[in-house]
């Protein structure tokens, strides 16, 4: 077996400047896979982007808008799901306090068709903001899985959670991560091996040097199997405040020739996915 990694760009669709850098960078061949934020109004756009270079984006299910940008629409409009004024909360922990679960599946089955009905057809699916994992509230995992199922679906749910939360999961954690896994399996989708992103602030990395290590630490630390790194690449003027700062970081890291050498040294085989 081979060390394989899927570097993937996620929240194409969320505004135009972080839809142009990604449309760049799976141009450039420096990512080999993104994933669609289809409730965001430059959406179709960002996808007919990406379509033109033959990639056809995952699913990205999003129950939560972004702060700093206008709040989004669900496609679906379940009442469980918005704020009285019908739009999606910027804040995971609302919605996992009120979200039920028909209404989480009736949204994912609403930004399925979406994509369907547009364009070629995802073969996977993850999570905007981790909200169908059960990080912020109550979880909808077992639903999702079950969804990706009849959909004939793959999904962002790693095998070994460790590299992602960086240590052993809270015994409770563990054990509903271990019952997901023999879930997903019993329905035959796909998982990777593990997954990998950055979750540190710019405060708490202090400089673009010590983001590229922590890539670099995560990159030689991969298993065997296929794993995914994933990224939230954008441009300086696309994203406010700290959250700006780590994006441009990371498309830039992108890009750095360290990273490319790094690749190339670790012998990690590059992916469009982990399902093939």
């Amino acid at each position: 077996m081979t060390r394989r990694v899927v570097i993937t760009a996620d929240d194409l669709g969320r505004e135009p400047g972080t839809n142009d850098v990604i449309a760049a960078l799976l141009a450039e061949g420096h990512v080999t896979a993104t994933t669609l934020i289809c409730v965001s109004p430059d959406a179709e756009r960002a996808a007919g982007q990406v379509w033109k270079l033959g990639v056809v984006p995952r699913l990205h299910v999003t129950l939560t808008s972004e702060g700093g940008l206008p709040r989004w629409r669900p496609l679906d409009g379940a009442a469980s799901l918005v704020d009285p004024d019908g739009t999606l909360s910027d804040d995971p922990f609302a919605l996992g306090a009120r979200g039920e679960a028909r209404d989480v599946v009736r949204e994912a089955d609403a930004q399925l068709r979406w994509m369907r009905e547009r364009g070629p057809a995802p073969v996977a699916a993850d999570s905007h903001a981790g909200t169908l994992y059960g990080l912020h509230g109550r979880s909808w995992l077992a639903e999702a899985l079950e969804w990706c199922a009849r959909h004939g679906l793959a999904f962002r749910l790693p095998r070994d959670p460790e590299p992602y939360f960086g240590g052993p999961l809270p015994p409770p954690l563990a054990a509903a991560h271990e019952q997901a896994v023999a879930l997903a399996d019993a329905l035959g989708v796909s998982l990777p091996r593990t997954i990998a992103t950055n979750r540190r602030t710019a405060r708490d990395l202090g400089t673009y040097e010590q983001l590229r290590d922590d890539y670099l630490r995560r990159l030689a630390a991969l298993p065997e199997g296929t794993s995914e790194l994933f990224l939230h690449p954008s441009r300086e003027d696309a994203v406010t405040g700290p959250d700006g700062v780590v994006r441009t970081w990371e498309t830039r890291l992108l890009r750095d020739p360290v990273w490319h050498r790094a690749l190339e040294s670790e012998g990690v085989e590059l992916a469009g996915g982990w399902w093939a």
